[in-house]
């Protein structure tokens, strides 16, 4: 997919991974939907950027909220190519604990985000893709999801987290063999340890502890990395229906 003159939907796009997503896309000429809860920084990176630029506040679990933010999107920009959702929320809970057991509330809500939010956007934006103009290779749209790599090597305390992101992996295969039909590839990244506000909200003595795992480069990534992961993705047509790792070969230790 050629990025320039393509509009894309980011989710999550107002800080961390997806703001690094966002300014990619527009570097290279791309028009950007923001898609995130949070209104403050999603406005200001809306009014760094630019007109190509545009925000909309939405929970990713609403398909009304989803839906309609997508239809105002195309009123603006006319055509939505391509969808990458960095949006989720991290959590880290024992199952057994001295005050009593897991939260089933909590694990829901894990799921409710990062897997269902996941799979309500790539309904909703497939849905649009599915009726454009395709491409000399007959591509039509490119959705990319972010799953972890705690999908494969989740740590204690890590079930509903990791329960989460393993399900973007299983259904990104399915996904992609069926949205072929309409010319649409779909992707997914399991980011390691990377510079992200869910990584800074860790306590220190953990953050630092993660922060010294990968084995090369010796450090945590930057959201950079991850775009150019994007980029790379929405440029290659031959990626499709796989899950890449992003993590400088770092594997997480059980606990």
């Amino acid at each position: 997919m050629d990025i320039k003159g393509s509009t894309f939907v980011v989710a999550g796009g107002a800080s961390g991974l997806g703001e690094a997503t966002v300014k990619m896309l527009v570097h290279y000429g791309a028009l950007v939907l923001i898609l995130d809860q949070n209104e403050l920084k999603g406005r200001s990176v809306q009014e760094d950027i630019g007109s190509r630029v545009w925000f909309e506040k939405a929970d990713i679990t609403s398909e009304y909220q989803v839906r309609k933010s997508l239809e105002r999107g195309l009123d603006r920009y006319g055509d939505i190519h391509g969808l990458i959702n960095t949006a989720g929320i991290g959590h880290s809970e024992k199952v057994i604990k001295k005050e009593g057991l897991h939260s089933l509330d909590v694990f829901s809500e894990v799921m409710q985000v990062n897997l269902i939010g996941s799979f309500n956007l790539t309904r909703l934006a497939a849905e649009i893709m599915k009726d454009n103009e395709p491409n000399e290779e007959g591509e039509k749209g490119v959705i990319i999801n972010t799953a972890s790599i705690a999908a494969y090597e989740g740590q204690a305390g890590q079930a509903a987290y990791s329960a989460s992101k393993g399900g973007v992996v299983s259904m990104t295969l399915p996904l992609a063999r069926e949205l072929a039909d309409y010319g649409i590839r779909v992707m997914s990244i399991a980011p390691g340890l990377f510079h992200t506000p869910m990584l800074k909200s860790l306590p220190k003595k953990a953050r630092e502890y993660l922060e010294n795992q990968p084995l090369f480069p010796d450090r945590v990534g930057a959201p950079d990395e991850y775009a150019l992961l994007v980029k790379s993705i929405l440029s290659n047509t031959m990626l499709n229906g796989e899950t890449i790792r992003l993590d400088g070969a770092v594997r997480l230790p059980p606990k």
